[in-house]
């Protein structure tokens, strides 16, 4: 029994390390995009199983399913290092949005997941004289842009 909680007590900060790698690794410069796709059922009642090897055939009947939408992140939260962006709104109540790199605009250096201390920037990434901070609810969605103003 002491040697399962040992087990146990080990376990639990390689997990937590191993969920910060995941959520780091989630601010790549060029991220994949994923898809998902559902079966919708048809109005022609069941259908015998396709083989292992046979492909399913594409039905043309009208289905009853209604599509439901999927969730899109906001604009702030597409925002990922090396993206250029500008202030809609104030400086205490800041709106970013995605634009092209030019003069007058905020230069994405890094994205700090799982985090609302700004002043990380100054030692993260120092090249960097202004930084964004987005506080959720929920602290795992918490966020630091660290960014530079372009000239």
């Amino acid at each position: 029994m002491i040697i399962g909680l040992v087990v146990v007590l080990l376990l639990c900060p390689c997990l937590a390390v191993g969920g910060w790698f995941v959520l780091a690794s989630n601010d790549s410069d060029d991220p994949a995009p994923t898809a998902s796709v559902s079966a919708a059922p048809t109005e022609s009642g069941p259908t015998e199983p396709a083989g292992p090897t046979e492909p399913a055939e594409p039905t043309l009947e009208p289905t009853t399913a209604e599509p439901t939408p999927t969730p899109t992140p906001t604009r702030a939260e597409q925002i990922v290092r090396g993206d250029c962006v500008v202030n809609d709104g104030t400086a205490s109540d800041a709106d970013l949005r995605k634009v092209a790199c030019g003069p007058n605009t905020y230069e994405v250096l890094l994205r700090i997941p799982a985090s609302t201390n700004g002043e990380r920037c100054k030692s993260l990434a120092p090249e960097s004289n202004a930084n964004y901070v987005h506080d959720n609810s929920v602290d795992l969605f918490d966020y630091v842009l660290c960014l530079r103003k372009r000239n």
